[in-house]
This record gives C-alpha cells, sequence and structure tokens, in this order.
C-alpha cells in the first residue's frame, strides 16, 4: 500500500506520462526565447542565444527520477543525430537538484544521449520555461528565436509529431 502511495505521489508530483501540447499558462509564455546560461556536464559552459539565429532549438527539461523522461531521451538522440546537421539542436536541461545531481552524467551515458545535457541546480531555467515544473517538458524554438511550441510528457510515438515540427522548422530556416 506504502508503494502504491509513493508511485501515485510521484506521477502527480510531476512526471506526466501523456504529450498535452500547449494549453493555458503555457500559450500565454509564446514568444521570443529568453536567454541562459548553463553548465554541461562535460564542464562547458552554454549560452542558448550561441544557437539563436542560426539553429531550431529543442528545450528538453527532464530529471533522472523520472521514467517517461528517459524513454524519450532515445528518441530525442535519434532526431538530434537525423537533423542536428541541417541546423538543429537539442539542449537537454536537467531539473536535478543536489540530492540527485550525481545521477545525471551517468543517466545520460548510459541511455547514450550525444546531445549537450545541462545542469540547473539553482532552477533559474526552470523558473523560465517550466515553471510548473513538468517532467518531461519540452521547448521548440525556430531559428528566429521565436518559441513554435510547447509540449508536456511523453509517451511512445509522440516524438512522430514532434520530428514533424521539427522537420518543417528545419525545412523553413533552409529558405
Amino acid at each position: 500500500m506504502q508503494r502504491t502511495l509513493i508511485a501515485i505521489a510521484l506521477v502527480v508530483g510531476g512526471c506526466t506520462a501523456h504529450v498535452a501540447g500547449e494549453t493555458g499558462a503555457q500559450s500565454e509564455q509564446k514568444g521570443r526565447a529568453t536567454d541562459f546560461t548553463l553548465d554541461s556536464i562535460d564542464g562547458k559552459t552554454v549560452h542558448l542565444s550561441d544557437h539563436l539565429g542560426k539553429d531550431v532549438v529543442l528545450l528538453s527539461f527532464w530529471a533522472t527520477w523520472c521514467g517517461p523522461c528517459i524513454n524519450e531521451m532515445p528518441k530525442l538522440e535519434a532526431i538530434y543525430k537525423k537533423y542536428q546537421p541541417q541546423g538543429f539542436q537539442v539542449l537537454s536541461i536537467s531539473m536535478d537538484g543536489q540530492e540527485t545531481a550525481s545521477q545525471v552524467e551517468p543517466t545520460a551515458r548510459r541511455v547514450g544521449v550525444t546531445y549537450p545535457v545541462l545542469l540547473d541546480l539553482e532552477t533559474r531555467v526552470v523558473a523560465l520555461y517550466n515553471p510548473a515544473r513538468d517532467a518531461p517538458f519540452t521547448v521548440l524554438i525556430g531559428k528566429d528565436g521565436k518559441i513554435a511550441d510547447k509540449f508536456v510528457g511523453y509517451s511512445p510515438g509522440d516524438e512522430r509529431k514532434l520530428e514533424e515540427q521539427i522537420k518543417t522548422l528545419v525545412a523553413a530556416q533552409a529558405q
């Protein structure tokens, strides 16, 4: 019984398992992407502004304790490898706090992602883009720096809709 209650609390507490698209307060946040700077797990400093104007950018908010997040990561990796040569960048932002931050790098390596994995230990970027702390949470930004769409959660197959949008944005930037 106690395990069931804990599992329910984890799911209700923010680890969502489906895509809901943009709704309510999330759609009000559409507009220009706000720049940020975070450190990656390999010690590099990454600025969103380094990619705006030249890449379509996908911000992927995730956590090591979120099963749907971990399931989504290999799908994002496949999309990244396919579209990265055409001007597409994934910036993966861990929402793990100090207590689980040590698990971020091993988790990313185990899943096999090659895109940048960033640490937001002070949750500054989470507060800007994902104040509800949904996990996973995806923000798709066009080359022009405008937020094209937002997605909450992940279920198998959701990556197809996401890839179609990425394909459209990458094609539009090529013109």
